[in-house]
């Protein structure tokens, strides 16, 4: 088994909405980011990647590579899932903490849960998300923008418990 642990932070600029899950949330502002700023999809990419010993986003879609200007961050999962898969490894559980005044996540859970488990591949109930707000502190607090936090658990495909 491995655990992994992602974080992803990005402040609020123009915008109508932000991408949380691969589903577009309507807010009084976009996220100021190289591709679609997903913190959500982020972090958890960060997870998985950290998970398998294969560094982080950052490495495998660079911000200054212009082909991941605007990207889906789906896409991004998408490719950690192949990862996972290709090394032999499948998800037990990933657990999301959204950190953030706003926008809530209100219907839009599901939805978000519902795009992270298509994406990898597993049940819905391996994903969990939730949200809280820092109560006023920090940049965060003063809703200058949000971040998340994300951590999974990964097991050998074949059932075993190998760390290898």
């Amino acid at each position: 088994m491995r655990i992994g642990h992602g974080y992803d932070v990005h402040a609020f600029g123009p915008g109508a909405c932000v991408m949380l899950g691969g589903v577009q949330v309507p807010h009084d502002r976009g996220v100021v980011a190289h591709s679609d700023g997903d913190v959500l999809l982020h972090a958890l990419c960060d997870a998985l990647l950290g998970a398998l010993g294969a560094g982080d986003i950052g490495q495998h879609f660079p911000d200054s590579d212009p082909q991941w200007q605007g990207a889906s961050s789906r896409v991004f999962l998408r490719h950690c899932a192949s990862l996972l898969a290709a090394g032999g490894w499948r998800l037990v559980n990933a657990d999301l903490t959204l950190l953030a005044e706003a926008p809530r996540l209100g219907g839009h859970r599901t939805a978000m849960r519902g795009n992270i488990a298509a994406d990898l591949g597993v049940d819905i109930g391996r994903i969990n998300l939730k949200a809280t707000t820092c109560e006023g502190l920090g940049a965060l607090g003063r809703a200058e923008g949000l971040a998340c936090h994300a951590v999974v658990l990964l097991r050998r495909a074949d059932g075993a418990g190998s760390a290898g």
